[in-house]
């Protein structure tokens, strides 16, 4: 039997100032100006007709991601956290993340953002250096993004994640290795370290930059970032997620440890696990900005509905349980697929190297190599 997992609350904010080359999220240039109250309408009517998949649950983390949410104000952000408390139980320690470019016509003034309920930031600095700041087309400069956090600080954020991308073009190890130290010194809770990727459907996919570094040398800044940053006090939990004691991302752990997640907003994904059939349902929500806003109040807001099946489920919840450093226990396998542990431990003893992983009566772990080879063990599950 399926016992329906920690439920979460993403709130997606289609707009940009400008879409950044290599992003392949569902955000739009805001060519327009922003009507805060017809898109707040709208993801409340989007939430209530989204009610009864979810009725009588407690909400444990809200992430406002995009886009770009910090172009709403901070009223606008706290008329938004007050319509989802009157919707939905909310957890009242709830952990809630609001996604913040760090442009200084990106954001209003964080006090207001930390008074509507706001309690995490997660800055998409992505360097610290201007040259590559301006390959990758972002609209801020270091000292803009530096700028952004104190002020975060002063205003009384002691909870934040700071992004940066490695493997950038030109990029030398040592350049690698003097960005995230001074991404360091900004004293971050959490810090995303990630590989930039070349996405279909991005401008980089069809102008790909030159002078990428090659794998051999993104590998070494991938273990360059991680001792660095052990050596600051950060534990790696996930592929690219690192965070001080106590401060890893509930939100995105919920994610990882397969747990259902309600979405509302222009192209907003939902997992939901259905408590009276047990069925693990997946649905999109319309993506355009405008298809979205006439029909956030009707069934047409809906772009997509599927159930996942017996051969679905093990591989897409390894698909995030194996991005993290956590022991995989058959318990919590049982509990939120309703599927026996059997098959899954035959597949691993039959296809997966023995020393990719270590398994016992309780739980399956990876090694430090498996760890970094969980794409091609993902491949035995497709």
């Amino acid at each position: 039997m399926i016992i329906p997992p920690k439920l979460s609350l993403y709130i997606h904010f289609p707009w940009c100032v400008s879409k950044c080359p290599y992003c392949d999220f569902n955000s739009h240039e805001l060519k327009n100006p922003l009507n805060e109250q017809q898109y707040i309408a709208a993801l409340r009517a989007d939430l209530e007709q989204d009610l009864p998949q979810v009725w009588g649950r407690t909400v444990n983390t809200i992430f406002m991601g995009g886009g770009t949410p910090s172009l709403f104000s901070a009223k606008a952000m706290q008329d938004l956290m007050q319509q989802v408390r009157a919707l939905l139980p909310l957890r009242p320690d709830a952990e809630v993340t609001m996604e913040v470019n760090p442009g200084s016509q990106e954001f209003d003034h964080f006090s207001g953002y930390l008074a509507a309920g706001i309690n995490r930031l997660s800055f998409g600095i992505q360097s610290l250096d201007d040259h590559q700041l301006n390959s990758l087309k972002r609209i801020h400069n270091s000292q803009q993004a530096i700028k952004a956090v104190q002020l975060a600080k002063k205003s009384g954020y002691n909870n934040f994640n700071l992004d940066m991308m490695f493997g950038l073009p030109n990029q030398s190890l040592q350049a690698a290795k003097e960005d995230l130290l001074r991404l360091i010194e900004l004293e971050p809770t959490h810090l995303s370290y990630y590989q930039l990727t070349i996405e279909a459907n991005t401008l980089f996919a069809v102008k790909t930059p030159k002078n990428l570094p090659d794998m051999e040398l993104q590998h070494d800044m991938y273990l360059q970032g991680q001792e660095i940053l052990q050596q600051h006090g950060y534990t790696q939990y996930e592929v690219s997620a690192y965070a001080k004691a106590g401060k890893q991302s509930e939100h995105n752990l919920n994610y990882w440890q397969f747990g259902d997640y309600l979405g509302i907003g222009a192209g907003a994904h939902s997992k939901i696990t259905m408590g009276h059939n047990g069925q693990i349902q997946r649905q999109v929500k319309q993506k355009h900005p405008q298809i979205y806003l006439n029909t956030a109040a009707s069934e047409k807001r809906l772009l997509e509905t599927r159930v996942l099946d017996e051969q679905t489920i093990p591989f897409e919840f390894l698909l995030n349980h194996l991005r993290i450093k956590q022991p995989l226990t058959w318990q919590r396998y049982q509990a939120t697929t309703g599927m026996s542990i059997d098959a899954l431990k035959q597949k691993f003893i039959d296809q997966v190297p023995a020393e990719w992983y270590q398994m016992s009566d309780d739980a399956l772990i990876l090694t430090d190599q498996g760890f970094l080879m969980s794409d091609e063990i993902l491949q035995n599950f497709i």
